[in-house]
């Protein structure tokens, strides 16, 4: 018998396949929810006038007519920022050579998918100094056909997240992504402060923190949101998430879609900047 043919290679070949079926059927599952994602769009096309009558008569108050005024009002940056208007959020070692550039919608469904699937990888190399990162939260989404005040809303929140500590601003970020929490891009859920703040109770920098709330409450940084919103649609940025590396758009091997799978994100972000040391 050759040792090719022996019980324990053919035990480790049945392994070896075992284990590509499984990474493939991760795979062929996040394509799924892609899809499904992408479908969710195209609907809103057709129900999204609809979907927002209905969401925001319990929206809190926070309308279109006040988010107007939003634009008139003082820009007032949350600490731990830098650049124009405030609108460079920078989270990780200033030392690290390398910087990621992340644009996301909070609303955004695919986001939601890329945080849930790759934001623990990117967190862990952000921790270990392999690059840092610079996060752009936009807000089209309110101004799709899916309408609503939510994506604005939550950046404004997210911003007094920050005022608080980078830490917070990111576990709020993930937090406002994860499964628990993330509404269906319909459900303009985060229109309410009530709901941002609920959300908040699971960071323990923000739990029982009454000026954040206040900040929150009294929208101090939403004029500063609404300017950050502005970068969207800037340099070919016409969707999200969108990963840049300087003016390079990372996309996953053989399409034009961002890395939303953690192979993927790992494979891409291996190849830009080199294997993890």
């Amino acid at each position: 018998m050759s040792n090719r043919n022996n019980p324990q290679n053919k035990q480790a070949a049945r392994e070896r396949l075992r284990a590509e079926r499984e990474r493939q059927a991760k795979k062929d599952k996040t394509r799924r929810q892609l899809v499904v994602a992408g479908s969710i769009v195209v609907v809103l096309a057709i129900a999204g006038g609809i979907g927002f009558a209905v969401t925001n008569m319990n929206d809190g108050g926070s309308g279109k007519g006040e988010w107007a005024a939003v634009a008139k009002q003082t820009l007032v940056k949350p600490a731990n920022t830098t650049g124009d208007n405030g609108n460079e959020i920078v989270i990780g070692d200033p030392k690290a050579k390398e910087t990621l550039t992340v644009y996301e919608d909070v609303r955004c469904p695919v986001c939601a998918m890329f945080e849930q699937n790759s934001g623990e990888q990117l967190r862990k190399d952000v921790k270990d100094g392999r690059y840092k990162v610079r996060f752009v939260m936009v807000n089209f989404i309110d101004d799709s056909p899916a309408a609503g005040t939510g994506s604005k809303n939550a950046v404004s929140a997210l911003g007094a997240a920050l005022n608080v500590s980078p830490e917070a601003f990111v576990q709020y970020k993930e937090a406002l992504y994860s499964k628990q929490n993330h509404p269906d891009e319909r459900d303009d859920a985060y229109s309410a402060d009530k709901k941002l703040i609920e959300v908040a109770q699971q960071v323990p920098a923000l739990k029982g923190n009454k000026d954040f709330e206040k900040n929150v409450t009294d929208r101090t940084y939403a004029k500063w949101g609404l300017e950050m919103g502005k970068l969207f649609g800037k340099n070919g940025i016409n969707g999200t998430p969108t990963l840049l590396h300087g003016d390079k758009k990372l996309t996953s091997p053989g399409t034009q879609n961002p890395p939303i799978a953690k192979e993927d994100f790992v494979s891409v972000i291996d190849k830009e900047f080199g294997p993890k040391k």
